[in-house]
């Protein structure tokens, strides 16, 4: 009777765990990005290529069978088209991890992107949009198959300087509105001329808008990137350092971009 009371015993504080588990902040990331509402120009085609190396993250999976961030590195392809002045469609695919301690190298899904912006963002002291994506997961990636993200962008450019903040909503369509989670992104740059940029940016998670998890539970990350436009590619590149319980303590990210065709003349 001891044995089979040790195991009820066991049971019942791994299903008190579960319910008392808060909803996933942040899982793997293919994009680490604040997004500045520059989108192609119409007939354009660009690719940007995501990666992403954790060297020092998270050593336990965020739900049963998820990714495991320390040592991993996850990617994507991102493919955008400029359809308007104001409306780039874009799409993840494949998002993948190219290696993790715990799957291996995998396939994780596909992202389907809607961004509407004010046009020629760049020519505009104020600037803004609105993002919309609609991701299918793996379920090693996320832990629901259908996830989306809604992504406002504000920002100012003053002189040399960019100011911009993407107060994000995530959603796996649980929970009606108050299941929303908070997870805002913003940037600090200064432009040295029309090439070079350093910038200071900041990855948040807070949990769901009815009430976020307490702070040793949160996502916060803190990057330092430069970015170099121009020439055959267009480059970003960062280290972000995590300074919360649920955040990865160190991050390098690296992104590619180039238009595959040109203006017509």
């Amino acid at each position: 009777m001891s044995g089979l009371s040790d195991l009820r015993l066991r049971v019942g504080l791994l299903l008190l765990a579960l319910l008392g588990a808060p909803l996933t902040i942040r899982a793997q990331t293919d994009e680490i990005q604040v997004y500045d509402a520059e989108i192609a120009a119409p007939g354009i085609f660009n690719l940007m290529i995501h990666t992403n190396f954790t060297p020092v993250g998270r050593k336990t999976p965020d739900f049963p069978g998820a990714i495991i961030a320390n040592d991993s590195v996850n990617g994507a392809a991102e493919w955008a088209y400029g359809v308007t002045p104001w409306f780039e469609q874009g799409l993840y695919m494949p998002v993948y991890s190219f290696y993790s301690t715990n799957q291996g190298a995998t396939i994780n899904g596909f992202k389907i992107r809607e961004l509407f912006v004010r046009p020629h963002a760049h020519e505009h002291k104020f600037f803004y949009g609105l993002n919309f994506e609609f991701s299918v997961n793996a379920r090693y990636w996320e832990d629901r198959r259908i996830t989306s993200e809604i992504r406002p962008i504000v920002g100012a450019h003053l002189g040399r300087w960019d100011l911009i903040y993407n107060p994000i909503v995530d959603t796996d369509y649980t929970g009606g509105l108050k299941g929303l989670q908070y997870n805002p992104a913003g940037r600090v740059a200064y432009n040295f001329n029309n090439k070079w940029a350093l910038a200071l940016e900041e990855y948040d998670g807070f949990g769901p808008l009815r009430g976020f998890v307490p702070h040793e539970q949160q996502f916060h990350e803190t990057w330092a990137a430069v970015d170099r436009n121009g020439g055959f590619l267009n480059v970003e590149t960062g280290v972000g350092v995590g300074w919360s319980g649920g955040a990865d303590r160190l991050t390098l990210k690296l992104m590619l971009s180039r238009d595959l065709n040109s203006h017509a003349h």
